[in-house]
């Protein structure tokens, strides 16, 4: 296989790796919006109703999905084109990764905690309380996690914008993170579902499903006219 070939693959991986979180992040939270207006966001009627074998599947594939994930970011460091700033991304991605799983596994935890104790009979409003405290309580965890996500994103838009990449500067406005962004406001219009609700909660992999698809694009189309 040629290194354009490896690198698409690479990519697709990370797509595949995007449709893993994301499918997580759907299980986890589809399900009716309303009732939580006095509580965290996630805490609905419909995550009072959501099975354990959901939030068990959203967990386990959320494992393959940070594999694909490294595979396909690891590889972005190829279109670097200094060896510093190759080793720079290369170890700021490496911090980041790890906090995937375990800010999936957060959330995953107070959401199946407060099945659980609506399925044992609890009031939804006091399991509402009880799950509310413990995120505010360990709110910290989201904190810290995204100040290790999200600088290797930022130092790619950095990169991209002082051309120190293979892309156009223009690329730079590619960023996942403004993709994210973009969404996020879209995601401002949409009433409030099942569909909404699950849609925010996975806006970080639908970012980066986009992302990585414009990447794909680039290689099969725009660098083959380069070269």
């Amino acid at each position: 296989m040629t290194s354009k070939g490896k690198m698409i693959a690479a990519l697709v991986c990370g797509m595949l790796g995007c449709l893993c979180f994301g499918s997580g992040d759907w299980l986890m939270a589809y399900g009716d919006a309303s009732g939580a207006e006095n509580a965290f966001v996630m805490l609905t009627n419909g995550a009072a109703d959501i099975e354990m074998w959901r939030q068990n599947l959203a967990m386990a594939v959320a494992f393959p999905g940070i594999i694909l994930y490294g595979i396909a970011l690891f590889s972005v460091q190829n279109f670097i084109t200094d060896e510093k700033h190759r080793k720079i991304y290369h170890y700021l991605n490496a911090f980041g990764l790890t906090p995937w799983l375990a800010l999936h596994l957060f959330y995953i935890m107070i959401l199946a905690l407060f099945g659980q104790l609506c399925a044992g009979g609890h009031d939804i409003a006091e399991a509402q309380t009880i799950c509310t405290e413990l995120y505010n309580s360990l709110s910290w965890v989201v904190i810290a996690s995204e100040a290790l996500m999200l600088p290797v994103f930022a130092y790619w838009f950095w990169l991209q914008i002082t051309k120190k990449t293979v892309f156009p500067r223009a690329f730079a406005f590619t960023n996942v993170l403004l993709i994210f962004a973009v969404l996020k406001g879209v995601s401002m219009f949409i009433t409030d579902a099942a569909f909404s609700l699950a849609f925010r909660n996975g806006l970080m992999s639908e970012s980066m499903i986009i992302w990585f698809a414009i990447m794909v694009v680039y290689e099969l189309n725009i660098r083959k006219a380069d070269r």
